[in-house]
């Protein structure tokens, strides 16, 4: 599936970013963690760097990892009132090393908002064109991780957080061997 490029990377981020609370994790346990993860993807704007941002960042993770696996009528009120609290106004913009593309908020807007806004706005994406099946949690035995799957075929079914598909690959493998002796 191809969606616009700054969907794309939209909802890496927010597979990104929801998966820093995986597996009983805490990847963003302070502001430096913050300021690690917005570098990794590219996130920029105005930052106040304090602990209320940390901790309002921690509440959008959780509303998106709960998005993650709702129905289209709940994803739907969800990615509205995501827009609306943040009072986006779509807009196109070019800025560092991005073509034109669209934002909704401007770069002053508080982190949150910015990053809720684009999640939504490439969460739009993927609910009109009726992906929503391409959301997945990871297949993985004791893993909860989401996976974004953007194949062609459909085939991706473990996260990219730590070694699931080789895990469960080589597991697959050990049943057969010993079903074979």
């Amino acid at each position: 599936m191809l969606f616009a490029p700054d969907t794309d990377v939209a909802l890496r981020t927010v597979v990104n970013l929801i998966n820093t609370a995986a597996n009983g994790r805490e990847n963003l346990a302070s502001v430096a963690d913050l300021d690690r993860f917005l570098e990794a993807e590219g996130f920029s704007g105005s930052r106040t760097r304090d602990d209320a941002e940390l901790a309002s960042i921690h509440e959008l993770r959780s509303q998106l990892a709960v998005l993650w696996t709702m129905d289209e009528d709940a994803a739907v009120q969800t990615v509205n009132r995501l827009l609306r609290d943040a009072n986006a106004l779509p807009q196109l913009m070019k800025h560092d090393e991005w073509d034109w593309h669209l934002h909704a908020t401007t770069r002053e807007a508080p982190l949150a908002d910015r990053m809720s806004t684009e999640a939504a706005m490439a969460l739009v994406d993927v609910i009109r064109s009726k992906e929503m099946d391409r959301m997945l949690v990871c297949e993985a035995e004791g893993c909860d991780a989401v996976v974004l799957d953007l194949s062609r075929n459909r085939s991706k079914r473990y996260c990219d957080t730590g070694n699931c598909a080789n895990r469960m690959h080589v597991a697959a493998y050990r049943a057969r061997q010993a079903a074979t002796t």
